[in-house]
């Protein structure tokens, strides 16, 4: 079939990412003699730099990756929790019924900075400064902007006119970044580049350099800087009401980023690895073990009948992942439930050729699911009327929303990372003075409740949906891929890899092939609304695929012909071959190797 761009091959490595120029210094890395961890890391830098409107230094990064001089697979945990001052109690004094999407109230601890620095330090070769280089060349002499940057700016320039002016003063100097010019952020340079000067000076070998960075950075100048900026400031948020931040020094200080196992299930012959339950990552495990009971590869790949049975089992899954997912350092999650062989029989009958349009959580374990759907119907509609009568927009309140970056990386040792930065995207909360970058906003997923299992708690992680993913075949490392896309970062994935496994495609034709969602959930982002049935095709399928899904019951609609999906992927085969791909829609991601 024809590709937008051929699944590129060689033997030395390759880097697929959401941007060409990561992509390019995450492959400079490699041609300079480092691995895998340093060649993601710096690409990750420097994707704060080019993708600003969709990740930041003050966001999140969740990192799964397999070392081959250990010969196993982690889970770096760069997702940040909740302050010690953000309870339920005070969100409910403040007035508020759900969390915030933007603004101080929202700012998990910014777990972005540590994810890459553990990695990095446990893993990698080089030292900091080399890695962060490319960052800080692009920040102080200026990156080429991407027309989605300016266009992201342009929905909330009123609001840093009128309410962020720290965001005013970083952002749309002499006009704002226009596209295909060059943009800098020498606030952010001077902050990396402090960071370092400070580490070096503080230890002389590459370890406790790193180290002394991480204690900058969550206990020296950028931590205080937050405090200082978060104390002193109202921020206006999508409440419409002005709130200083619960975020402290205090709270980064005692805080780093973690390493887990991965969660694995098995599909037809290949482990599929994701984070656990603190993210949506298992929805995708719970959604292809539902799938193994199907002829997926008997279906036609662009075709109705293979449409409707994915949406029909991702709609099981992400109901589970509404009821029953959460930190599992404060909640139960009945995982091994969720994913046995007996519940997933069970959850399996319910799938039929018609939609089923209801609101299905199971009962894992016999447990009785708490979930609230009508609110979130309520909440969805109350949006629309608000939108079309005139109301404060979501725009002129900050929720112009943001999406998310990925990091693909195989080197020639055979080390693999699968890596999603995201979060403390520009439009997320007021710029730091003098750090350049701002917080993010992931806290805006919990539940005001505290005895759910994404119910608000100090200390807590927000279940996020951030969701790298890596495939094992014959219990060794195979694929390292992974998407942006909120909510539909657990549904382009699976379609990419049963497009693979089932229907033989390879990565580019996976992720070329017309893509799908479903809104039908309980959406994690603010005002946290659903849309029950929703079903958007890309504009490329046939007429006949959205005739036929209608039928059965869908409200599905047609979405444009390059809309759907952001996925990037490599893969090591048994030859020694690498291959890549990168999505092409939107003209930012790329992938590159030799």
């Amino acid at each position: 079939m024809f590709t937008t761009r051929p699944e590129i091959a060689g033997t030395f490595g390759a880097v697929a990412t959401t941007h060409w120029i990561a992509s390019q210094v995450g492959m400079a890395v490699l041609e300079r003699g480092g691995n895998a961890f340093d060649a993601a890391a710096a690409a990750g830098f420097t994707l704060q730099i080019v993708e600003p409107h969709l990740n930041g230094p003050g966001g999140d990064c969740p990192i799964i990756l397999h070392s081959a001089a250990l010969g196993a697979q982690q889970v770096i945990c760069g997702q940040g929790p909740a302050p010690k001052a953000m309870t339920v109690g005070k969100m409910r004094s403040l007035g508020l019924d759900i969390v915030p999407g933007t603004g101080f109230l929202c700012a998990p601890i910014p777990g972005a900075f540590d994810a890459w620095a553990l990695m990095l330090r446990d893993h990698g070769t080089w030292r900091l400064r080399d890695v962060l280089d490319y960052a800080i060349g692009y920040a102080a002499r200026g990156a080429h902007v991407v027309p989605r940057v300016s266009a992201t700016l342009e929905t909330v320039r009123p609001l840093f006119e009128t309410a962020w002016p720290s965001s005013a003063a970083l952002w749309l100097r002499d006009g704002g970044p226009k596209p295909g010019q060059l943009y800098t952020n020498p606030e952010l340079a001077e902050t990396y580049s402090r960071v370092v000067r400070e580490a070096e000076a503080a230890s002389d070998d590459r370890e406790g350099q790193i180290e002394a960075a991480r204690t900058i950075w969550y206990g020296g100048f950028v931590a205080e800087a937050i405090d200082r900026f978060g104390r002193s400031f109202e921020a206006l948020d999508t409440s419409g009401r002005r709130h200083t931040a619960l975020l402290t020094a205090d709270d980064m200080a005692g805080w780093r980023a973690g390493v887990e196992t991965p969660l694995a299930h098995d599909y037809r012959g290949h482990t599929v690895l994701k984070c656990g339950p603190w993210s949506q990552g298992p929805a995708m495990l719970q959604t292809l073990a539902l799938l193994e009971g199907f002829d997926i590869g008997g279906m036609d790949a662009v075709g109705a009948e293979f449409v409707h049975t994915v949406v029909e089992a991702m709609k099981l899954a992400y109901a589970d992942r509404e009821a029953y997912y959460g930190d599992p350092d404060f909640t139960d999650v009945p995982m091994a439930a969720l994913l046995s062989a007996e519940y997933t029989a069970e959850r399996r009958k319910l799938i039929g050729t018609v939609a089923n349009n209801g609101w299905r959580p199971g009962s894992p374990e016999g447990r009785t699911p708490r979930t609230d759907y009508d609110a979130a119907l309520r909440r969805a509609r109350d949006m629309a009327a608000a939108a079309g009568t005139g109301e404060p927009t979501v725009s002129r309140l900050g929720a112009a929303g943001g999406d998310t970056c990925h990091i693909d990386v195989i080197d020639r040792w055979g080390n693999f990372v699968s890596a999603t930065p995201s979060a403390g995207w520009l439009q997320s909360s007021p710029a730091i003075p003098g750090l350049g970058f701002c917080l993010g906003s992931r806290c805006q997923m919990f539940w005001l409740d505290e005895t759910l299992p994404n119910g608000l708690q100090p200390g807590k992680r927000p279940r996020t949906t951030l969701s790298p993913s890596m495939v094992l075949r014959d219990g060794k490392p195979w694929m390292s891929f992974g998407t942006p896309g909120g909510e539909q970062q657990d549904q382009w994935q699976p379609i990419m890899l049963m497009r693979m496994v089932d229907h033989r495609f390879n990565i580019q034709q996976a992720i070329d092939l017309p893509s799908f969602h479903s809104e039908h959930w309980i959406s994690s982002f603010w005002p946290r609304g659903a849309r029950p049935g929703k079903v958007v095709i890309e504009g490329r399928f046939a007429p006949e695929v959205l005739a036929d899904l209608t039928a059965r019951g869908h409200a599905a609609e047609m979405g444009g012909e390059w809309s759907e999906g952001r996925l990037t992927g490599a893969r090591l085969e048994a030859d020694g071959q690498i291959f890549a791909g990168a999505n092409p829609r939107g003209m930012q991601g790329y992938a590159v190797g030799r």
